[in-house]
């Protein structure tokens, strides 16, 4: 058992098994970015609603998405007892199950692959410049490899 914090907040209806497949791709992530216990984070499944509304409040992008992440950036001196928190991870489940059906695999994988992604945008990491997306599609790749997801991620030439 990890000594990890992981909240998971299911808003919508989820696949059997989603939320024990979902933490071990968060700790995976963690682990794989050489974090080290205690960390926490929250990870919320909900629906395209909330995900444009923060999208558009936060991004000024008025359309939904399928992650967002909201690193907690909080000081060591001003709140020690929150400072191994590592913020909040949104994920819209009907996006995912949209791509899921798009790129043509479950939407486990697909909801591994976003919480992932939005773990490493947690610890810092990008993709709108090409030489963050190589960095963070690698990282990507090697947690998902490691969780034997073989699902393809987005391309150099993708949106970022």
């Amino acid at each position: 058992m990890s000594s990890f914090e992981i909240e998971l907040q299911c808003l919508v209806d989820l696949p059997e098994g989603a939320e024990t497949v979902l933490e071990t791709a968060v700790i995976a992530t963690l682990t794989q970015q050489q974090i080290s216990p205690p960390a926490g984070l929250t990870l919320v499944l909900t629906d395209d609603a909330q995900l444009q509304q923060l999208n558009r409040d936060y991004r000024r992008i008025d359309a939904p998405t399928d992650v967002l992440s909201f690193p907690a950036h909080l000081p060591d001196v001003a709140m020690p007892e929150m400072a191994s928190y590592l913020g909040d991870i949104l994920i819209s489940v009907p996006y995912a199950a949209r791509q899921a059906a798009d790129e043509g695999h479950s939407l486990i994988n697909e909801l591994q692959l976003l919480a992932v992604h939005g773990v490493l945008h947690l610890l810092g990491h990008d993709h709108m410049a090409r030489d963050e997306m190589a960095v963070m599609w690698a990282a990507q790749t090697a947690v998902l490899r490691r969780l034997n997801v073989h699902i393809a991620v987005p391309d150099e030439d993708a949106d970022a």
